[in-house]
């Protein structure tokens, strides 16, 4: 599911860019290119998609919710998340 690169991308205080891609058939990371694509099931509506996208990173990295930060792009797909 998840490929290992994805942990040496996020490192505690540096930005990292994802691409999302909303209202997937299911969850899912994939790490294409040196880009990390996450695919969720939520509709892109009230910050339901924002918080998806965060859960499944949270996970991924096998760290708390709160320690991640939705830097730039809360109504865009590309997005920048830093790890506290």
């Amino acid at each position: 599911m998840t490929d290992p690169k994805l942990s040496d991308l996020a490192m505690p205080g540096v930005p990292f860019a994802v691409r999302v891609t909303p209202r997937a058939s299911r969850e899912r990371i994939d790490v294409q290119e040196g880009t990390v694509r996450v695919h969720v099931t939520c509709v892109p509506e009230d910050g339901k998609a924002n918080r998806a996208v965060t859960e499944v990173l949270a996970k991924a990295l096998g760290v708390a919710k709160s320690r991640l930060t939705l830097v730039r792009g809360a109504t865009g797909r590309d997005k920048t998340f830093r790890l506290d």
